[in-house]
């Protein structure tokens, strides 16, 4: 029913409202690569904002939200209970941060594994979830697929059950959408797994990637994921004065410039949901969009990283201009293959007594790496840098002298000698024309 519902929504003139006047609000100078947004009345099915919406998009893991889909459709039908116990494979041992460092032969409970994949995202949870549903995770992933086609989730393609990096593995911000409102519809009595903030296992306590929830009004569920590749994305449902919306955003800069969009994105739906029509003309109800802020960056929510820090603040920086941009502090996400060990907690019921002191974790020092001059790197520089392809040392950009040029005025720069150069493209058509 419910792919029904939004398959009306989509292709009725609510979509084509949306995408008009979104694209007038918040129409950016150019499209980030990783960026995508969109927001749904839940009751409805009608897009109340929606931007890069149907462009292909690493879903990281929320992909997990399939995982545990399947798993919840797997209990009703009775093949399996939250008592029942899943074993770990040496694949699923294997898996990279996020994960709970499970062994070989160790098991876990079903409910465990749920509250694992919904609080920690514990990667090696996900493939011994798969194993045990489809017998690999392969064949898994085309269970996933299937379930997907069959929610109306057109352009979306699952390789893994965890959402760690697979270039077929593919998405869109209205599919993940159809998959949120899916999961509110036919497996409700379950999402209060997605409401979790901790979760205790093995004498480590884990504590929730998703921060909104508690933290903004009415939001209680669903998933983040990160990748490198994918940006920090969220998919998140929030219900005020019987009113739910679902929003979703990928390809976040940070965790913390995703949760300020996705939180901006949620209050500008209920105050678009508290407008009244007899009032304000439906066809302008997304005005209340228009109140987002838009970044010094229009793409910052995707902006590329460089040693930490978004590249537009490097280049001010060297400008000599303090950009409010700046990110100082590192962030740790699910997915991330150089994810440090989680801090310990003391769990009451297994402490060993009151003498006993849980060690302390310290984060490794962060050394960037040592070029000629640091954070001037060239485009190819860059490029090798976020890749990790070792290559011959990165040539050195030209030093900049303190307030020589700005972020603007860089970029105004780089326009006028791209339209010099297609001046002469244009110049030497019409001279061979003549010919």
């Amino acid at each position: 029913m419910a792919a029904v519902v939004w398959s009306r929504a989509f292709r009725g003139s609510a979509i084509a409202a949306s995408v008009s006047i979104s694209a007038a609000i918040l129409a950016p100078a150019a499209h980030a690569e990783k960026y995508a947004a969109i927001v749904v009345d839940a009751d409805t099915g009608e897009v109340l904002h929606a931007r890069n919406q149907d462009d292909p998009r690493y879903p990281a893991s929320l992909t997990k939200v399939m995982t545990l889909y399947l798993l919840f459709d797997a209990i009703d039908s009775g093949k399996v209970s939250l008592k029942d116990k899943i074993t770990v494979s040496r694949n699923a041992a294997a898996q990279p941060p996020s994960n709970l460092r499970l062994r070989a032969g160790d098991t876990i409970s079903v409910e465990d594994a749920i509250y694992a994949l919904t609080t920690k995202s514990a990667n090696d949870v996900a493939a011994a979830v798969a194993e045990f549903l489809g017998g690999s995770e392969r064949k898994f992933a085309t269970m996933m697929t299937d379930k997907a086609r069959d929610l109306g989730l057109s352009n979306t393609t699952f390789r893994n059950a965890s959402g760690l990096p697979d270039t077929a593995q593919l998405s869109t911000a209205r599919d993940m959408a159809i998959l949120a409102d899916a999961l509110l519809d036919n497996h409700a009595p379950y999402y209060h797994y997605f409401q979790n903030q901790r979760f205790s296992w093995g004498g480590m306590t884990y504590k929730s990637h998703n921060n909104l929830i508690g933290s903004v009004d009415g939001v209680d569920g669903i998933k983040t994921g990160y990748t490198r590749a994918s940006g920090f994305n969220l998919m998140t449902s929030a219900e005020r004065d019987g009113r739910r919306v679902i929003a979703v955003m990928l390809g976040g800069a940070s965790a913390k410039s995703r949760d300020a969009h996705v939180t901006e994105l949620v209050e500008s739906a209920f105050v678009a949901l508290g407008q009244t029509p007899e009032v304000i003309d439906p066809n302008t109800r997304l005005v209340s969009f228009a109140a987002l802020q838009t970044p010094l960056n229009p793409n910052a929510a995707a902006e590329p990283m460089l040693n930490g820090r978004p590249l537009s603040a490097i280049l001010a920086e060297q400008a000599g201009i303090q950009s409010a941009e700046v990110l100082r502090e590192p962030e740790i996400a699910e997915g991330d293959i150089s994810e440090p060990p989680p801090a310990r907690e003391i769990v009451p019921e297994i402490a060993a007594g009151p003498a006993y002191k849980a060690p302390e974790f310290k984060a490794p020092e962060y050394k960037a790496p040592e070029y000629n001059v640091p954070n001037t790197l060239s485009a190819s520089g860059y490029q090798q840098a976020q890749t990790g392809v070792s290559a011959s040392a990165p040539k050195v950009l030209p030093a900049a002298t303190p307030n020589s040029i700005s972020v603007a005025d860089y970029e105004a720069t780089q326009a006028a000698r791209a339209a010099a150069a297609q001046a002469v493209q244009d110049y030497t058509r019409r001279q061979l024309r003549r010919r």
